[in-house]
């Protein structure tokens, strides 16, 4: 386990402590997960960026041009834009 200190301003801590306490974790819990959704959020973008330049966009377009072209079902349309 790592130790870091950490400046932060007054009024965002205050925050951060509010919401940990919302939260029912301690300040230390809340500020590690925060940490983690951030990582994972960073990571999930590469990750995809590298699927998508994998991508075999011929067998895409195979597999799109062999499926049934059909209209959309009455439960799977999209709202009209007002």
């Amino acid at each position: 386990m790592s130790h870091f200190a950490l400046s932060v301003p007054d009024s965002l801590f205050a925050e951060v402590r509010r919401l940990a306490g919302q939260d029912h974790t301690s300040l230390n819990q809340f500020i590690v997960a925060a940490i983690a959704e951030k990582v994972s959020a960073l990571e999930t973008a590469r990750f995809l960026a590298e699927r998508g330049q994998k991508a075999d966009w011929s067998a895409y377009s195979h597999a799109l041009a062999s499926a049934a072209d059909h209209p959309a079902r009455a439960d799977d349309e999209l709202p009209p834009h007002d």
